[in-house]
């Protein structure tokens, strides 16, 4: 076992308390005239022992011939002999006692003269007679050095106090440290009475309050034989108990074998405690884990125990470059626990040749200077990542120029987030047809995305029009957003009955423009405004078996027969609305989540100077759980409701992609709604991954009945591509299989 240093605590103790003298038995046999070792414990300035165990002889029998060599196997002890040495051994403790009250007494004398001399400044005339004389030169040399002649009469309290309170308490540690022998001479003292039988533990120094605890330490008995090894871990259990900063064993042989006094110095009363440097936590929080009470004597296991738990708190909060140092109890009792909380000092970015270093560091949700969190700094790779600008990115903390600092270095890698599409064709009918397509998610690099799509057709009987799209994400430090969209464009238009059955094909054009604006309340809290301005035109008819681009009778999609001129007046015109949505997403991956919600609300208000006077809310919840290694099951419920004038062009519609799969596009529409969809998603090879699901959900205007729900079941694949993920689903619903494709994702 190696030596351990009972010194070492992890606080520094400024002593002041006086070394209680060892008691008059405690004396070493020697050579006459032979010279105390330095430094060797030896309060009497006797002789060095360093001899065998023979050499060690109790004082009643220093004169006499020792007659059996300790070490050397006795005979069993009778009962007689037991009480005998019993009654010794008391009568000596309790000449050992009388003596620690002598000492107590002139500790007391001397504690006398250091409160004068901090009340006054000076010390008395006559010290004490029982105060030894060692101590009293070293009082008077302090009061000499303290109070010179010259000083000036008003000065000197204030000169002497501090100057001869430090000489008094420097004196008790010099003490202790001087009289304290050294580990190898302990080690050798061990090894020597191996085997001995022990007839008695005793304790020197301790109070009651802490003698208790030290006695239930020890795994040593009375009778036990004496073992190197029980007696090393026995004085690391007295230490350990928390309430002494120095604890080491002497020893005194007798006939009936050896008596143990252990020797200890108990730590200071804690007049104060105080946490200093700590910004990240309150002092409030941290101040709830410590135990340790002012008014009692420092328990350094109990304070090492709070020191744990204020370390562990700040780990759990993410901050893990936390350390306590300085952990310094001064003479007054103040114990003063300087906290390192680890700042971070800076960002690089690496990898990214496109995207500015600005882009990045501002998803960062720390700022340079304050203490280093390593949970905000994974969400801010989290928002990195779900920019949409990168294929990968990491981390790596770089050392700092100040001790305990750091510099969170992001590595990225890059991916095509330009796209260009061009398509045409030609037919009899139509004519020349084509599209153009052009955009960028990081335009110029700064985060700014944009879109264009062209359409054309040779007569205009195709689809064609224009939509274009700008978004700009930081307009300022509040992380405010804004989005533009204007569109001008002629489509063909499926229009269905509420049993999903079609009954017209039309060309439909629509115009306008949307303004979004948006800012985030927290991290996971986002408001959005959008202003909307959109006129809706029914344009030619192209097909199904209704006409309505006359003056017929035809039906609606409720099954009513309605004038086709009045249904066209009544669904089509100008929509002016506030739509108002609040967010809450805790997704960990916008494009692949296996963890977290995402829960909107939105209410959408028409009217403000528009054909149409109408109000929407809605609700949609989606969750992620993560169900084992790359694998989630993604749930989602959506409900909406609408009142007053609300047109085809602004009711709900469900089916298709990205609401009821195994149907067409809007196959089913009203003013309520509700959809839900549950899917198991899992990994086949990297980056491509399987999906099973079942969606189910109804469209109504007013009575809802069960031939309104729908549902489908089937499965999917999802192919993470330079320009995103690409989604292809298989779905069977009630009007038979339908194959959908998107770019994107799914919910």
């Amino acid at each position: 076992m190696t030596k351990k240093s009972y010194r070492a605590l992890a606080l520094s103790v400024a002593l002041t308390a006086s070394v209680t003298a060892l008691p008059a038995q405690y004396v070493y046999a020697a050579e006459e005239g032979e010279p105390a070792a330095e430094g060797v414990f030896n309060p009497l300035n006797l002789p060095d022992i360093s001899a065998a165990p023979s050499e060690v002889i109790p004082s009643d029998q220093a004169t006499a011939e020792q007659t059996t060599a300790p070490g050397v196997a006795r005979p069993e002890l009778t009962p007689e002999e037991i009480a005998a040495a019993r009654a010794k051994a008391e009568a000596e403790e309790a000449a050992a006692q009388a003596k620690a009250a002598e000492n107590a007494a002139a500790q007391a004398d001397a504690n006398a003269a250091d409160k004068q001399l901090k009340e006054t400044g000076t010390l008395p005339t006559e010290i004490p007679a029982e105060v030894p004389a060692e101590a009293a030169a070293e009082n008077a040399d302090v009061s000499a050095e303290a109070a010179p002649e010259e000083a000036p009469k008003e000065a000197a309290p204030e000169a002497a106090k501090p100057a001869a309170a430090d000489n008094a308490n420097q004196t008790a540690a010099d003490r202790w440290a001087k009289s304290r022998p050294d580990e190898d001479r302990i080690d050798r003292w061990l090894s020597s009475f191996e085997g001995q039988t022990i007839v008695d533990v005793e304790f020197q120094g301790a109070s009651p309050e802490t003698l208790k605890d030290a006695k239930a330490a020890l795994s040593t008995r009375s009778g036990d034989v004496f073992k190197k090894d029980r007696m090393e871990n026995d004085r690391a259990a007295i230490y350990d108990t928390g309430w002494f900063y120095d604890v080491f064993p002497t020893f005194q042989t007798i006939p009936e074998g050896v008596v143990i006094t252990y020797h200890v110095l108990e730590n200071p009363t804690l007049v104060s405690f105080e946490l200093t440097g700590n910004k990240a936590e309150s002092t409030e929080k941290l101040m709830k884990l410590v135990t340790v009470k002012e008014g009692r004597m420092l328990n350094t296991r109990e304070l090492h125990e709070n020191i744990q738990a204020i370390t562990n708190k700040y780990h759990d909060d993410g901050y893990i470059l936390v350390k306590l140092s300085n952990l310094d109890i001064d003479r007054d009792g103040k114990l003063k626990i300087v906290i390192n909380e680890g700042i971070l000092e800076g960002y690089t970015v690496k990898g990214n040749t496109k995207t500015k270093d600005k882009v990045v560091i501002r998803e960062m949700r720390q700022k340079p200077g304050e203490a280093f969190n390593a949970k905000l700094a994974r969400r801010g790779m989290q928002r990195v990542y779900n920019l949409g600008f990168f294929e990968d990115v990491n981390m790596k903390l770089n050392p700092g120029v100040e001790p305990n600092a750091v510099v969170l270095e992001v590595d990225v890698v890059e991916k095509r987030t330009g796209n260009f599409s061009v398509g045409a064709g030609y037919s009899s009918r139509d004519g020349f047809v084509g599209m153009v397509g052009v955009g960028d998610t990081n335009f110029r690099g700064i985060g700014d995305a944009f879109n264009f799509q062209f359409e054309f057709s040779g007569d205009n009987t195709d689809a064609h029009g224009y939509s274009f799209m700008y978004r700009k994400p930081w307009l300022d430090r509040r992380e405010t957003a804004v989005t533009f969209r204007i569109y001008n464009r002629t489509y063909e238009y499926y229009d269905y009955n509420t049993d999903g059955d079609k009954l017209e094909e039309y060309m439909r054009k629509y115009s306008g423009g949307e303004i979004t604006l948006s800012r985030p309340m927290n991290e996971y809290q986002t408001n959005y405004i959008t202003l909307k301005n959109r006129k809706d035109r029914y344009i030619s008819h192209e097909g199904g078996p209704w006409n309505r681009s006359g003056d017929a009778w035809a039906p609606d999609a409720k099954g009513n027969i309605v004038n086709s001129k009045e249904w066209r007046d009544k669904n089509f015109g100008l929509t002016r609305s506030i739509t108002l949505m609040h967010v809450t997403d805790t997704r960990d991956n916008v494009y692949f989540p296996m963890t977290g919600d995402r829960l909107s609300f939105s209410g959408e208000f028409g009217g403000f100077g528009g054909d149409f006077n109408f109000r929407k809310f809605t609700v949609e919840e989606n969750h992620y759980i993560k169900a084992g290694h790359a694998q989630v099951f993604a749930l989602r419920g959506m409900y909406g409701r609408g009142f007053g004038n609300i047109t085809e062009a602004n009711e709900y519609r469900i089916g298709g992609q990205t609401t009821l799969r195994g149907y067409r596009d809007d196959q089913f529409r009203g003013n309520n709604m509700f959809i839900g969809s549950v899917e198991y998603r899992f990994p086949i090879v990297s980056k491509v991954q399987g999906a099973l699901f079942t969606d189910f959900g109804a469209a109504w205007d007013s009575g809802w009945s069960p031939k309104h729900f729908h549902e489908s079941i089937g499965l999917g694949l999802s192919v993470q591509t330079p320009v995103g993920p690409i989604r292809v689903d298989l779905a069977h619903g009630s009007k038979g299989n339908r194959v959908h494709f998107s770019v994107g994702g799914n919910f």
